[in-house]
């Protein structure tokens, strides 16, 4: 499942901003300040709106007044574009919530497409405050043949989506559901994966990175091919790494162990360099065997040696290609000669509000990059200030 298009109005610094066309990689840059994580926070947003609601959505983010835009009073609007296949019609969900009496409430939450070439988009959800209707035969339904099934939900701070998305007979709602519960918009941190952890299991690597060793232990038990290609590139890319191991302790608790070829006994990840806990950390995570649909991932050369980040592109390019769209902001030049340059987008900031434009717009930057110069020199060279003017 891809995302094509996306669009986000009255969301902090996006009063109104566009994407179309979206590549499977995608790599965002711009200055600090011109809303590189508020993009991804929108994410994070729709994510947590679904797992709990939008009043805990919002909350979490200090309420509706810190979310909505500047001098706007809403409604605070989402449109998204997907496929969940390249043969299947492309989907566009349909997002917009405000206050009732200073109550979040949905304003609007639609799902549809356009069956044919031609003729209006065909809905099959429609709700609006917590109540509404979807189609139950969206598979084979004709114009004279549809099936609407009138719902109320708990609450008209909830979505749709997730609660219809739990039933079989929403096939195209459950896809739904699925792709944004399955979203990983990384916020991983050094600190929290330097620990050990109490002996469980753990599949997928958290958003903070805090169950590593977990993840580690069960890679290795379950996914083996996986975990040795992990170990593999590590050797590749981290001199000097042989062997990387989840032991468990005396206490019942889990630790990863770094084996250096130059030492007989090997270190525990406390005294292991943060970049090479961060690239183990990264290569499990892209060698999942369950690929995120939406991977995002801020800022990926932090604590990483520069000459490592044209390998790591290449790991998000390998990572895009099984089937995971991956969204990346960075601010290294490194990486951008790693990545396309119509895979690039330049955020900057007009009268207080982003603006996104695609670098491959751009005629002198796709005219450099045509004649051999590599994105990140450009970057460097400050010629993608042209995109903001």
């Amino acid at each position: 499942m891809k995302i094509e298009g996306l669009r986000i109005k009255n969301f902090r610094m996006f009063k109104d901003i566009a994407l179309s066309d979206i590549p499977q990689l995608c790599v965002f840059v711009g200055a600090n300040g011109t809303g590189k994580t508020t993009l991804f926070d929108a994410f994070g947003f729709l994510h947590d709106a679904l797992i709990h609601n939008v009043r805990q959505a919002l909350q979490v983010r200090g309420g509706f007044k810190e979310v909505v835009s500047r001098g706007s009073d809403g409604p605070i609007e989402f449109e998204i574009k997907f496929r969940q296949d390249s043969g299947r019609p492309l989907v566009t969900y349909l997002l917009a919530f405000g206050l009732d009496n200073g109550i979040p409430v949905v304003e609007l939450e639609v799902l549809k497409y356009r069956r044919g070439s031609h003729g209006q988009p065909w809905k099959f959800l429609d709700f609006s405050k917590g109540t509404g209707w979807a189609i139950t035969n969206e598979e084979n339904a004709t114009e004279t043949e549809i099936k609407r099934e009138q719902q109320k939900l708990d609450s008209p701070d909830i979505l749709a989506i997730k609660g219809l998305g739990q039933f079989q007979q929403f096939p195209v709602v459950s896809d739904f559901r699925k792709l944004i519960e399955s979203w990983h918009v990384s916020d991983f941190h050094i600190s929290d994966a330097r620990p050990s952890q109490d002996a469980g299991v753990a599949e997928h690597l958290s958003k903070r990175g805090d169950n590593l060793a977990l993840v580690a232990q069960y890679m290795y038990e379950n996914h083996r091919p996986q975990f040795d290609e992990v170990l593999k590139k590590m050797a590749q890319r981290v001199p000097g790494v042989s062997k990387v191991e989840a032991a468990e302790t005396e206490d019942g608790r889990i630790v990863l162990k770094f084996q250096d070829g130059a030492f007989k006994d090997p270190f525990i990840a406390r005294f292991v360099s943060d970049g090479t806990i961060k690239m183990f950390a990264y290569l499990l995570l892209l060698h999942d065997p369950y690929p995120h649909p939406l991977l995002c991932v801020e800022e990926p050369e932090n604590q990483l040696y520069p000459d490592l980040l044209l390998e790591l592109a290449e790991e998000f390019r390998s990572y895009a290609e099984r089937g995971g769209q991956v969204f990346i902001s960075t601010h290294s030049p490194d990486f951008l000669n790693g990545v396309k340059i119509d895979e690039i987008f330049l955020l900057s900031k007009r009268d207080g509000f982003t603006q996104i434009k695609r670098a491959a717009d751009d005629e002198l930057l796709h005219k450099l990059v045509s004649e051999g110069d590599l994105p990140g020199y450009l970057w460097k060279q400050k010629l993608f200030k042209g995109l903001s003017e």
